[in-house]
């Protein structure tokens, strides 16, 4: 079995220090905004309150009920692609607008409400209106542009945008299924990698030339990571062999080596890159007659 990985960018090892591409645990922003929740309870009081108002309300009301809990689901989902966009340096803005099709359907829910509680169709429609100012007002919308970084061509970040995403949604699908085991120890596990792969992602995005490097591993190694996580999970909740389980572990070491030891070498190259700039800079400058005052002869 693989060795354990340890060290300064490790989960289990040392604080990051702030470098370029560290990430801890939890490093993707998860809105965990009690008000969303609060949302749905107005859906259930709408659908329970009308029980012995006759089948013509009741219909209504759950209409009602069904917009509310719908409007209140896409504002969740709204509110987490809008954390994945803010966490990222380099994003595509979300391609359907949850948050705001969620205060239009609070304002349709809102008004369907009003409207069975004797307010008339004028009332319901002010109340509506209201209903989505004070959504907005709250929630405000989603991200209309695409994030993009200064002196990088449009093409590149695009590449890295699609990279990004389909690594983002592997890393979500292995978290996912994990947690359908029900082991905190193997949840804790994914976690660990997930840190790791997406300090690569960080990487990347802030520098797009080092995507040729890492492509592969954002792709072709999280897919199967991926599928060999998918195939864990259906073997371990049959029979809860500790044979896969060892060797799913042993992968997931494996995993976190080789892509800590790949991103510390991106990160290497871009400082040799930067040094050799800077020379090539340095001697252009002299050649120019310029004095270039150093540490050593200030």
């Amino acid at each position: 079995m693989a060795k354990r990985f340890g060290g300064k960018y490790s989960p289990d090892g040392q604080q990051g220090t702030g470098k370029r591409g560290d990430a801890p645990r939890g490093a993707v922003a998860k809105p965990a905004d009690g008000r969303v929740k609060l949302l749905y309870v107005p859906a259930i009081v709408l659908a329970a309150t009308s029980l012995n108002d006759g089948p013509v309300t009741l219909v209504t009301a759950l209409v009602g009920a069904a917009v509310l809990t719908l409007a209140a689901w896409l504002l969740q989902e709204g509110l987490a692609a809008e954390a994945a966009y803010n966490a990222r340096k380099v994003a595509r803005r979300p391609a359907l607008p949850r948050k705001m099709l969620a205060t239009a359907l609070t304002g349709v829910g809102v008004a369907i409400a009003a409207y069975i509680g004797d307010s008339g169709t004028v009332g319901a429609v002010l109340y509506g209106i209201a209903a989505a100012g004070l959504h907005t007002a709250t929630f405000g919308i989603d991200p209309m542009t695409d994030k993009r970084m200064e002196g990088i061509d449009s093409f590149q970040q695009d590449r890295v945008a699609r990279v990004v995403d389909q690594a983002e949604a592997h890393l979500d699908v292995m978290k996912r299924q994990i947690e359908t085991v029900s082991d905190r120890r193997l949840t804790e596990r994914v976690e660990d990698f997930q840190v790791i792969a997406r300090r690569m992602i960080r990487t990347v995005e802030e520098d797009p030339r080092d995507l040729t490097g890492a492509r592969k591993f954002l792709g072709v190694y999280l897919m199967g990571a991926r599928d060999a996580t998918l195939k864990f999970v259906d073997l371990y909740n049959r029979n809860k062999d500790a044979d896969a389980r060892a060797a799913y572990e042993a992968l997931l070491d494996d995993l976190e080596q080789n892509f800590a030891a790949r991103t510390d070498k991106m990160m290497l190259d871009d400082r040799s890159d930067m040094d050799i700039e800077i020379n090539v800079l340095r001697d252009r400058l002299q050649r120019e007659g310029v004095n270039l005052k150093t540490k050593g002869n200030e």
